[in-house]
């Protein structure tokens, strides 16, 4: 009924809207789970998941994918671990918009350890996106009043551009299946290996209602954001264009934005919708005019760091 390039395209709109829902749902979560109880089942489970599917391809993992995937790990959990802690703080629009910018974040480290030049519409983004955290994040009062979840979710940003940036630097000598299983696995180990940890600094105190909220959370963003959103995303691709996949992909923090207003979690001012504005824009120029590279799960280009 519909050409391969039109089910590519709506693969990719169903990945971006189910990305930006996941935050209004983690979000929700949070009230059952503490943070890294919540990281360490959601990502135990997807690894399980994903260990199913792509055995075939685990068979060969070798000691140099295995240290790729272990680093690649590392920036995923760290990105996810004050995501998620910051979104206990902030709202799931702030939290979605302010991951976005990772995106941009990108081509600026890059170019910050002399890896890349960067062109004027580089720039362009960044000045867009970073006036928009700056309406998003600062209060008219000034930088007194500001959310404590904001910056920590902005640390998650940079977490996430420097998962993109490992990604790209390891994924064409090594199986993207594998790679795919290992991060998700690397960040379940030491989300468990951080509870401990945080228990005794007293960050945080290890809780858990198997509640049907909480279930719901789990299947949600394990199954549904984790495995179903990367298999539709690499499948997409085949299909469609860079300039169709950067859009839609784009897209994701207008929905969480969007779910989050429709639900009734928060009240959009007309700040937040200017300063949302800007962020989108500048993520919009950063991957037309500057593409990141492409990371498998989180996420962003190839997917975005959902919540």
């Amino acid at each position: 009924m519909f050409s391969k390039r039109v089910r590519a395209d709506l693969a990719l709109l169903f990945c971006s809207f189910i990305w930006g829902a996941t935050f209004v749902v983690v979000k929700d979560a949070l009230s059952d789970a503490s943070v890294f109880v919540y990281l360490a089942v959601r990502f135990a489970l997807a690894a399980a998941v994903m260990g199913v599917i792509y055995w075939r391809s685990l068979r060969a993992i070798d000691r140099r994918t295995l240290w790729a995937g272990v680093q690649i790990g590392f920036f995923m959990f760290g990105g996810y671990a004050f995501q998620t802690t910051g979104l206990g703080f902030t709202t799931p629009s702030k939290a979605a918009l302010i991951t976005g910018s990772s995106v941009i974040l990108v081509p600026l480290i890059l170019a910050a350890f002399g890896l890349r030049r960067i062109n004027a519409w580089i720039w362009a983004g960044a000045f867009a996106a970073f006036a928009g955290l700056y309406l998003l994040t600062i209060p008219p009062s000034g930088a007194g009043g500001m959310n404590i979840g904001d910056p920590i979710v902005l640390i998650a940003a940079t977490m996430f551009a420097l998962h993109i940036i490992f990604i790209d630097r390891h994924v064409a000598p090594n199986s993207v299946a594998a790679l795919s299983f290992l991060q998700v696995a690397t960040t379940a180990i030491l989300s468990t290996a951080a509870l401990p940890l945080v228990r005794a600094a007293h960050i945080e105190a290890p809780r858990l209602t198997w509640s049907g909220n909480f279930v719901f959370a789990l299947l949600v963003t394990a199954i549904g954001s984790t495995v179903i959103g990367f298999s539709f995303q690499v499948w997409a691709q085949q299909y469609t264009t860079p300039s169709h996949t950067a859009i839609f992909i784009s897209l994701e923090p207008v929905f969480a934005t969007l779910t989050s207003w429709l639900l009734g979690r928060e009240h959009l001012g007309g700040r937040t919708l200017l300063g949302g504005a800007l962020i989108f824009s500048g993520i919009l120029i950063a991957e037309l005019k500057g593409p990141a590279p492409a990371a498998p799960e989180s996420p962003q280009p190839s997917v975005g760091p959902s919540a």
